[in-house]
């Protein structure tokens, strides 16, 4: 399977109905966020037609709002 430009992908995403964002977090890049159940796909786009893939997968646990202090902690730090 070939891989799609930039504006391939989100067409594709789109024709799916597939939940997804679009962000930048390094210069010279775009990222589309893909939301599936129990994953989510980070892709970057690079000028350079490079592109990287990230991927996290969930084992279903499901936390409370006490979970939301580790958090706190860990962004200040």
């Amino acid at each position: 399977m070939a891989i799609p430009s930039l504006h391939e992908f989100i067409r594709e995403l789109e024709s799916t109905r597939t939940y997804f964002s679009l962000t930048s977090v390094r210069e010279g890049a775009v990222m589309i966020e893909v939301a599936l159940v129990d994953e989510r796909w980070e892709i970057e786009f690079f000028e350079d037609r490079e592109r990287q893939l990230e991927i996290y997968r969930s084992d279903g646990t499901i936390f409370g709002p006490e979970k939301l202090a580790e958090l706190r902690v860990r962004i200040r730090s």
